[in-house]
């Protein structure tokens, strides 16, 4: 267009001369002024309106998690890019944020950030190669983690009891999957104690629940072995069974843990920590119970292999107690004969002694004896002397003691012989 075309909104109208007449005009309508925002805002309104959510695939670089859990990003392709934001509500589902560089595919709203009039994206949903290529990523980094600490090590796996008294199982109170493991259980073992501990296994919180209802069954100290698992689904549905806090909780149990999540094609963080996986929670029951028709095949194999048994074990112990007490001879022996020999050589010398003793004694009592013979009075008898006694058999030794025509009895050297005092007489010179 011309010059003759142009207006200025601001110039004020010139005025006519004087002289000249000026013919009336319509008065000039002011035009409607727009401020930024408002361009903003209905620029947003615009696009919100006319542009339904849609698939936007792209490279993402620069993503940030701000405290708020709001998350920030750029997906660009080899000529463009658009700011994105994914608000914490929809970021939360995340199974992890995507690394940088990696290609993804959003729904998103296309809308303007007013503030700034850039044209972004509010994301919804982001994928990764695929449906399942964030949760394959989210997978793959926690299963480095833990096995890196060592908790995917199978020497770190536990037997199952053999017996169980009590099997816990921690599954939701309503599934598919509570009910097959009652139905195996009861058939395979009913005397089996069964204590369930229900929870959510999807969605948000599950993993948090299925954590919990871990600790409480374990803390109860009740069951000998423990199921954990959920029927089959979706890679979102069996999430749960992937969350970091699910696997700690398997891994702290202190009784062995099976896990039986989903089907046979199924692998879960939480099979990959527990002490055993079961492909199906059918499978486990069958896995944590003897069967009632083998248990009862056994009983009646029990007594003849207890006989047999205890007889090994008392032959056992007898040719044990004949070894043993064959040992303790030859150990006898050898401590006895230096015991044997020493006591030889001290009795010898003891004998030697004693005959020495008595030979020094035999001496000493024949010295004894010459003298306690030389002082007798028999000695003095058998030297021509005679002993004086009366009839009671007292000695009389002084005149005083005799009297005339008094019976008296001389003990001599070989006897004695009656007398009859007559007097005194002289003694001779």
């Amino acid at each position: 267009m011309g010059d003759e075309f142009s207006l200025d909104l601001f110039d004020d109208v010139p005025e006519a001369p004087e002289d000249e007449a000026v013919s009336p005009e319509p008065p000039v309508e002011e035009p409607r002024v727009w401020s930024v925002s408002q361009v903003n805002r209905a620029v947003r309104s615009l696009l919100e309106q006319s542009v339904d959510a849609l698939w936007v695939g792209g490279e993402v670089t620069n993503w940030t998690r701000a405290r708020s859990g709001h998350c920030y990003f750029t997906l660009k392709d080899d000529a463009a890019q658009v700011r994105c934001v994914m608000w914490r509500r929809e970021a939360e589902a995340l199974p992890t944020d995507p690394e940088e560089g990696m290609k993804v595919r959003v729904f998103a709203q296309i809308t303007l950030y007013e503030a700034r009039g850039d044209v972004q994206l509010r994301v919804d949903k982001v994928e990764a190669e695929g449906a399942e290529g964030l949760w394959r990523l989210a997978f793959e980094k926690l299963r480095g983690r833990l096995e890196a600490e060592g908790l995917l090590d199978p020497a770190r796996k536990r037997p199952l009891p053999r017996y169980p008294a009590c099997v816990g199982v921690v599954t939701s109170p309503t599934g598919a999957a509570i009910r097959d493991i009652l139905s195996v259980l009861g058939r395979r073992a009913p005397w089996v104690r069964i204590l369930v501990r229900g929870c959510r296994v999807q969605g948000e919180g599950a993993a948090r629940e299925i954590a919990e209802a871990l600790d409480a069954l374990a803390e109860t100290g009740t069951p000998d072995v423990i199921i954990v698992g959920r029927g089959g689904g979706s890679i979102e549905d069996l999430w749960a069974f992937n969350e970091e806090e699910v696997a700690r909780a398997v891994v702290r149990c202190p009784v062995p843990v099976v896990s039986a999540v989903g089907h046979e094609v199924d692998v879960t963080i939480s099979d990959l920590v527990a002490d055993l996986r079961a492909p199906t929670p059918s499978a486990a029951a069958e896995a944590v119970v003897p069967d009632a028709s083998v248990v009862l095949g056994q009983l009646r194999e029990l007594p003849p292999r207890l006989a047999r048994a205890l007889r090994g074990t008392v032959e056992r112990r007898r040719l044990a107690l004949a070894d043993g007490l064959d040992r303790l001879g030859r150990g006898m022996h050898r401590r006895m004969d230096p015991v044997r020999q020493a006591l030889d050589r001290n009795v010898a010398g003891t004998e030697r002694a004693v005959r020495l003793l008595l030979e020094r004694r035999r001496h000493t009592l024949g010295a004894l004896s010459g003298r306690l013979h030389a002082m007798s009075p028999l000695s003095t008898l058998e030297r021509g002397y005679s002993v004086v006694e009366d009839p009671e058999g007292r000695v009389l030794r002084r005149v005083g003691d005799f009297s005339p025509g008094m019976e008296v009895v001389l003990r001599v050297s070989d006897g004695n012989v009656g007398a009859r005092v007559t007097g005194p007489r002289e003694e001779r010179r």
